[in-house]
């Protein structure tokens, strides 16, 4: 039933589409060429869509199927838009001109042609960007670098960097290149320490098999930690025994070992410089609503005071509104991912910023502040589902802690 509902949908925007198509063309061959796209892309998605995948996901051509079902679509519905906006028209002016003299504004068909001309043109731009998505834009790796002021850091922090990266995705990528690209950029920033703030692969372990090698490249003075998402835990794909889930769940635990990342599990580590030291805490995945609830922030704090410095990993950031913010332990600084940014949006930084995964979290990208702590929410180093990134590019952030108050 619901390959049905989705049938009829898409075809229902197709109908608009062409139409606005034959409106300014009467070429036989460019409408066919839309017909047989239209066709192989709605056949494409339905055949990758109906066959077996027992890992479960958006990977390979399921990813693609999908992005370009989404590019075509919304390019449609913004022609639909205007085209049925169109006809609302037409029929308003058919009933006034049935009640009062012929209308001697410019004719219905020139209005039809040049609504139909600025409708494919629009929507051009969506199509466009997503293609653009796909193709370049899920690599086009963006450095982001923030300071943070801080009265309690311990003066041997005074400067000390630290590199953020997030939601690795490692079964949805394509290019190792590109990888390996970015991987050098993480290296380049030469920070104290590295964090990874969860969700490594899709749903199963073995997606990190050829990656492995990859990114236990990554170096840092302090060594780099992790902590998991929640992606990580295998719960998006049917297992045929409760063992063999948990056999995945500690295979991937073995990979952030020869990765030779410091994975920790409602725990918290110490960085000594000086006589002085800060801490270093990882909780588990807890997510609202649906998601698996793991995290353990009473635990992970077991042994730390108020006064310790702390820097807190939590994947998911709801996690950060709904307790450690507000927590008398005073989490100074949480390092969260998850939301991807959506992958899609638009931002004019440090001025503007927007996508639609805003309206489900609260912290979605970017540093927020609240109660005198600080959330970091790293936009994602991969990609799930669409096969790609328009606008929302793939970050790595950089954070350096400062000594003393904020400059106003």
């Amino acid at each position: 039933m619901r390959w049905i509902i989705f049938i009829v949908i898409y075809l229902l925007f197709n109908i608009y589409a062409y139409q606005a198509l034959r409106t300014i063309t009467r070429s036989n061959w460019v409408i066919a060429a839309y017909i047989l796209l239209s066709l192989v892309i709605l056949g494409n998605f339905i055949y990758q869509w109906t066959q077996p995948n027992p890992e479960g996901g958006f990977t390979g051509g399921r990813g693609y199927s999908l992005g370009f079902v989404l590019a075509f679509m919304a390019a449609n519905l913004i022609t639909t838009v205007f085209m049925l906006g169109e006809d609302i028209i037409r029929l308003i002016f058919a009933a006034y001109e049935k009640l009062t003299a012929p209308s001697t504004s410019f004719s219905l068909p020139s209005r039809r042609k040049f609504i139909s001309q600025l409708a494919l043109g629009i929507a051009a731009i969506p199509f466009g960007s997503l293609l653009y998505g796909m193709y370049q834009g899920k690599y086009n790796y963006k450095v982001l670098n923030y300071t943070l002021h801080f009265d309690d850091l311990p003066d041997a922090f005074d400067g000390y960097r630290v590199t953020q990266i997030s939601d690795i995705h490692s079964g949805s990528f394509d290019d190792k290149k590109k990888i390996e690209y970015a991987i050098d950029l993480i290296n380049e920033q030469e920070s104290d320490t590295v964090f990874f703030t969860g969700d490594l692969v899709n749903n199963v372990a073995t997606e990190m098999d050829a990656y492995t090698g990859t990114f236990g490249r990554i170096k840092a003075k302090d060594g780099v930690f992790s902590v998991l998402g929640n992606h990580d835990y295998g719960d998006y794909v049917q297992w045929e025994s409760d063992t063999a889930r948990e056999a995945n769940l500690e295979a991937l635990k073995g990979v952030h070992s020869k990765m030779g990342w410091n994975l920790l599990l409602n725990e918290h580590r110490f960085i000594e410089r000086n006589g002085e030291r800060i801490a270093l805490v990882g909780v588990e995945n807890w997510g609202i609503g649906g998601f698996k609830k793991k995290g353990d922030l009473d635990l992970a704090g077991k042994g730390l005071t108020k006064k310790d410095f702390k820097i807190l990993m939590s994947h998911d950031p709801s996690y950060w509104q709904e307790k450690i913010k507000s927590d008398p332990n005073h989490y100074h600084l949480t390092l969260s991912g998850h939301t991807h940014g959506m992958q899609f949006g638009i931002e004019i930084p440090g001025w503007f910023k927007w996508s639609p995964v805003q309206y489900r979290y609260e912290n979605w990208a970017g540093i927020y502040e609240e109660l005198g702590r600080y959330i970091n929410v790293n936009r994602g180093f991969g990609y799930l589902a669409y096969p790609g990134r328009v606008g929302i590019w793939p970050e790595i952030s950089v954070i350096e802690l400062r000594k003393g108050p904020k400059p106003a």
